[in-house]
């Protein structure tokens, strides 16, 4: 092929250049949509995708209903979502200063671990600032953060959660304020993420407006669990509490039954007066290895087993959880 010396660089391209779209498409410089062919584009922000969705009271920490200002230069009150507004795919943090740094920003972190024995101000800083925001916190050996990361951790490692906690006063009295009758799962111990991920999918399912799990010796919510929940972790709220004897105790002063689901019963599932399933209502569900609590067992009203016929004799929790669930959402009608 004969070569062309005399073409210009810019292949025939000036600065003027407007491309074809842009010159014959509609006014505004959007490209004109074939005949035949949809536009699934999503609409823009001002053509009613971020409209604002109708809002549920609101409460301070005491309980009372705050009533939103209608200044449009004040802060809106929003309803409590589980979705973090921070960027979501960063799952762990590494090193003292950035660990410091995203707690006095408000991140939600899930967990924070930090070199047994190290004391100094920033570690101490770490340490209060997550206690305070109620995320728990491990000393550990060097070996536990050498097997977390091999980046220069300084001896601080954190997982970032990919949802927001929900306070469960401000929760519940929300429920109560909207007529709605509480319906509550609590979780003792539940270790595994893809257990925690299908429990909450099937909680999700079957009507359950919060899940409770203590701060410590839960399964660690991460992008696993949220995957198996098949994004109900981004729907159902979930409440983190420091100890789950006093949660109980609030729940039960607050008017709620407290259910549990327990090989150690004496009663079936399906022997329940059905009156007892549908006022409000938390049923508590055991750890994979030993069940509930018996700290936790004594404190609850009532203990229901699910009637096997089989040799094994055991199930899976997020299997267990799901039939009493079942029993209690058909009992609500």
């Amino acid at each position: 092929m004969e070569k062309n010396d005399e073409r210009p660089l810019t292949d025939g391209f000036s600065d003027d250049y407007v491309p074809r779209r842009f010159r014959e498409g509609a006014e505004g410089g959007e490209r004109p949509t074939p005949r035949g062919e949809r536009n699934d584009r999503r609409p823009a922000s001002g053509d009613g995708a971020n409209r604002a969705r109708p809002q549920r009271p609101f409460y301070d920490d005491q309980g009372r209903q705050v009533t939103p200002s209608r200044d449009r230069n004040a802060t809106p009150y929003k309803e409590h979502n589980t979705r973090p507004a921070a960027d979501r795919s960063i799952d762990m943090l590494f090193g003292l200063r950035p660990i410091l740094e995203a707690l006095n920003a408000g991140r939600t972190l899930d967990r924070v671990f930090l070199l047994r024995g190290t004391k100094n101000s920033l570690t101490q800083d770490i340490s209060d600032l997550a206690r305070t925001a109620g995320v728990p916190v491990s000393y550990v050996p060097i070996e536990k953060l050498e097997n977390l990361t091999r980046k220069n951790h300084q001896g601080a490692v954190a997982f970032v959660s990919p949802i927001d906690f929900a306070p469960l006063d401000t929760l519940l009295a929300g429920l109560f304020e909207d007529g709605k009758v509480p319906f509550i799962l609590l979780l003792d111990r539940v270790t595994d993420v893809r257990n925690f991920g299908a429990i909450a999918r099937t909680a999700e399912c079957l009507g359950v407006q919060a899940l409770v799990v203590p701060a410590h010796g839960a399964a660690q919510i991460n992008g696993d669990a949220v995957k198996t929940s098949a994004g109900a972790l981004n729907i159902l709220p979930v409440c983190r509490e420091s100890d789950l004897r006093q949660t109980i105790n609030f729940l039960k002063d607050s008017g709620l039954t407290i259910v549990a689901c327990t090989e150690k019963a004496d009663a079936d599932l399906g022997q329940s007066a059905p009156a007892s399933l549908s006022g409000p209502i938390a049923v508590l569900v055991g750890s994979e290895e030993d069940g509930i609590a018996p700290e936790l067992l004594r404190l609850c009203d009532q203990r229901l087993r699910i009637p096997m016929s089989g040799q094994i004799k055991s199930l899976n929790v997020g299997v267990a959880a799901g039939i009493v669930l079942f029993e209690v959402a058909k009992n609500r009608g």
